[in-house]
């Protein structure tokens, strides 16, 4: 009875991630608010099965300074949607104080963060990922678990990037809950931006890499390994489609080094067992890549991948005065932290930050800052900033994290969190959490 329900359990956990990549790709308020019930609800559900929570049981315990900083962290950002005195606001936070008086503010009570309601709903988020965390580490703590997750991402992948390669090739038509009007020109799918498509597929890349390169240790003797293979070669393939065609310049950068990084890997320890591993790698590069890249982006791929040539000067100072340009977003979201340097604006408060500041421009950018790391620091501030990376460090510290699979997550993770603002995307951050909470040496009951 308990094998049925942990299967079905498992099955309820990845339909919960597929809604979650079909309808909850942007920071949409509400079904973030949808994904928190409906998670919220299966917890307690889940809480009631005895094996479940003693499993919940002992993570707390392995993870209490981790669990109990992240708390605090969550007590931080709900501090900083609390009204509190006008008196209070001036002396813990000056920017909002000199906003308030720009508005010509006349209230006695103001919260912290420049967007309460956002922010409120940012919590939302972050217990949703927290519970998620939770329920993944109950589920799939076994090897051959861990590679059914994999398979499921790879498929889900291939499935999204199907779709939106389908809605390219009739010219991107609106249809339904798909919205692709405003990228007419590109792949996004259920997406609603081209790069954290790309991005998500480049994740799902990452898994079937993993899987092919791990499958042979794994699970040897398996009769189904070899069909496995052929599947995954499949889903590679409509997945790479799906990111040329999104023709995002960090998304094609990540997936091509992506790719380098592997075989220089495998050149470097020449495994011959492994042989089928780096053949595929190969015939990636050699089909996928340069003949159909060439076939659906024609002479315009490789500038795609000159990612940081591009980035790099958008950043630089010009003589131009463009107030919405990345370079200039970057400066003045810097700028913005230091004036909410402890305690924030809170979370999705850059928006209306901008709006403030920008009154008489665009509001293309005015939801994120196109750095995802200034403008975290900006919405946690130096106290919200510190928590939460004491809690991710002290997580780290009880598994074994330095490892050649997190050496990648952290290397595309840092080339997002510098050049985009797709880590505050839900879907974004739920795949990189499970993923990098993956531990392979200490899981000894892959034959169970």
């Amino acid at each position: 009875m308990f094998l049925k329900k942990n299967k079905f359990n498992r099955y309820f956990f990845l339909l919960i991630i597929t809604l979650m990549t079909i309808f909850n790709k942007s920071n949409n308020n509400i079904f973030i608010q949808f994904n928190f019930i409906i998670i919220s609800i299966f917890f307690l559900i889940f809480l009631k099965e005895k094996n479940y929570f003693s499993h919940i049981k002992s993570i707390f315990s392995k993870n209490k300074i981790a669990i109990s900083l992240f708390f605090f962290f969550i007590i931080f950002l709900i501090f900083q949607t609390i009204p509190i005195p006008i008196e209070w606001i001036k002396i813990l936070s000056p920017g909002k104080y000199n906003f308030l008086n720009r508005l010509e503010f006349s209230g006695r009570f103001s919260s912290i963060s420049l967007s309460p309601t956002n922010s409120y709903f940012s919590i939302l988020n972050y217990l949703s990922l927290f519970l998620c965390l939770i329920i993944f580490k109950s589920l799939f703590y076994r090897k051959k678990d861990i590679f059914k997750f994999y398979f499921f991402l790879i498929s889900l992948g291939a499935f999204a990037s199907s779709v939106a390669v389908y809605f390219y090739l009739i010219d991107n038509p609106d249809f339904l809950i798909i919205k692709n009007s405003a990228y007419k020109a590109v792949a996004t799918g259920f997406f609603i931006n081209r790069t954290v498509f790309s991005c998500f597929l480049t994740l799902c890349f990452f898994c079937g890499i993993e899987y092919l390169k791990m499958i042979d240790y794994y699970q040897k003797g398996n009769p189904n390994n070899f069909f496995n293979k052929i599947y995954i070669r499949i889903f590679i393939l409509l997945i790479t489609i799906g990111i040329i065609t999104s023709f995002s310049r960090l998304g094609n950068f990540l997936f091509i080094s992506l790719i380098i990084i592997y075989i220089l890997r495998s050149l470097y320890i020449n495994e011959k067992k492994n042989s089928f591993f780096f053949i595929t790698l190969i015939l990636i590069v050699l089909f996928d890549v340069l003949i159909l890249g060439f076939y659906f982006g024609s002479e315009k791929l490789l500038q795609r991948y000159l990612f940081l040539q591009s980035e790099i000067n958008e950043y630089l100072p010009t003589s131009t005065q463009n107030n919405t340009s990345r370079g200039e977003l970057l400066k003045f979201a810097f700028i913005q932290f230091k004036n909410f340097i402890f305690f924030g604006y809170g979370g999705g408060g850059f928006e209306n930050l901008f709006k403030i500041n920008f009154q008489n421009f665009s509001t293309r950018y005015a939801s994120h800052a196109h750095s995802d790391l200034i403008e975290f620091v900006g919405e946690f501030g130096l106290i919200g900033s510190v928590l939460i990376f004491l809690s991710i460090f002290y997580s780290f510290l009880n598994n074994n994290f330095f490892s050649f699979k997190n050496f990648i997550l952290c290397y595309l993770l840092l080339f997002i969190l510098f050049f985009d603002f797709s880590f505050h995307v839900p879907i974004i951050q739920l795949v990189f959490i499970l993923l990098l909470s993956i531990n392979y040496k200490s899981d000894n009951n892959f034959n169970n």
